[in-house]
């Protein structure tokens, strides 16, 4: 069944044209008609909004009530760009239709002129060239989004390439610094001084160990590796624990100041990922903060959900880099020296995505940064 759309306010025209595709054996017809260019691109439209069956080809005539002359080529393939035209010319008007064939139009007819040889060759001829010019657009499309992929994997692995050797370079300057000082001057530092250096080295370890760590999540999460594993937890025991313990590394330079309301000894979450949650944000809060500052951390219930709210009274972070705070690599513009991978906030989203949560940030340039995270109490699984 080829179905076909003939735009003609010519009634003659019209009957002509419709009894030609009536007497002709060789394929079945299905022919829609209106008059006016508008009502084309209105029924075009709507098959398409609808997934109806679209036409296979379109007659045109090139003088119609609401357009004229190649405007109505124009005007068609504009709002219609993936349906074959064969334009319907006078006489007279041979020139116009080539002209419309340069606007997009597969082939012309002139009227008066129409066989049924004629038009079963201009049809099949413009179903054919407008499969072959929608297979090459798809490829020229396919090709551009294949390049813009590539480019967008090369800027990546660029990325990665400075961020690793950045990230690196300072942890092993310290531990080679401190190595050194060990082995030229064993024999005249204090055990105090020694004790030191070794905190050092240990320290940059721990940094290397961290993005190592961070690394080996993104690309886990990328082969679809990182998994949900629900447990029962307590919630209060688990975030003081992991406040202590980073409470230790802050030592008084900063004061995490943790509040809970509501019972959460029996919540069922992936502890895991929960750590990767709380401790990200937490050291994204002591890290750009100044020193001697309090992070607020608060712990609430809202029926059958658990909202962890991190907020501190840091740098905060511009406008314009709040919408791609979540992407790998990603770092704010106002972060200056301050040491970091922009790999943590994406971990924190995906980790949240997990437990099938929400994580909403509100900032603003010196009045610091709040972190809401909403989770189900319970696994659903």
């Amino acid at each position: 069944m080829i179905h076909v759309l003939l735009v003609e306010d010519s009634p003659t025209d019209a009957e002509l044209i419709q009894e030609v595709l009536e007497y002709t054996h060789q394929a079945k017809w299905h022919v829609s008609h209106v008059e006016r260019l508008s009502e084309a691109i209105e029924l075009c439209t709507l098959k398409l909004s609808q997934s109806q069956h679209k036409f296979d080809i379109v007659i045109l005539d090139l003088r119609l009530p609401d357009s004229t002359g190649l405007d109505t080529v124009k005007g068609f393939r504009f709002k219609v760009p993936n349906i074959p035209i064969i334009v319907l010319t006078g006489t007279n008007d041979e020139q116009l239709g080539l002209q419309a064939m340069v606007e997009g139009a597969q082939d012309y007819l002139v009227k008066n002129e129409i066989s049924t040889k004629q038009l079963l060759r201009a049809v099949r001829y413009a179903i054919e060239r407008g499969l072959i010019l929608n297979q090459i657009q798809q490829s020229e499309l396919n090709t551009r989004e294949a390049l813009v992929k590539e480019q967008e994997l090369n800027q990546v692995k660029s990325q990665f390439i400075s961020m690793i050797s950045h990230e690196f370079r300072t942890p092993m300057s310290t531990i080679r610094a401190s190595v050194d000082l060990i082995q030229l001057y064993s024999d005249e530092i204090t055990s105090e001084q020694n004790s030191r250096y070794l905190k050092r080295i240990e320290n940059a370890i721990e940094q290397m160990l961290k993005l190592l760590d961070e690394i080996l999540f993104i690309q886990r999460n990328e082969v679809g590796r990182v998994k949900f594993r629900p447990q029962p937890i307590n919630l209060d025991v688990f975030c003081q624990e992991i406040i202590d313990v980073m409470q230790l590394s802050v030592s008084q330079e900063h004061h995490i100041v943790f509040t809970a309301s509501g019972d959460y000894s029996q919540a069922e979450m992936d502890e895991e990922l929960l750590s990767c949650i709380v401790t990200n944000l937490l050291s994204n809060a002591v890290k750009y903060s100044p020193k001697n500052s309090n992070i607020y951390f608060t712990l609430n219930g809202q029926n059958d959900t658990v909202v962890f709210q991190i907020q501190d009274q840091g740098i905060g972070i511009p406008e314009s880099d709040q919408n791609h705070l979540f992407e790998n690599f990603y770092r704010a513009s106002n972060v200056r020296g301050i040491q970091g991978t922009g790999l943590g906030l994406a971990i924190v989203k995906r980790c949240v995505e997990l437990h099938q949560g929400s994580i909403k940030i509100t900032s603003a340039v010196g009045a610091g940064t709040t972190v809401v995270v909403t989770l189900p109490l319970y696994s659903e699984s």
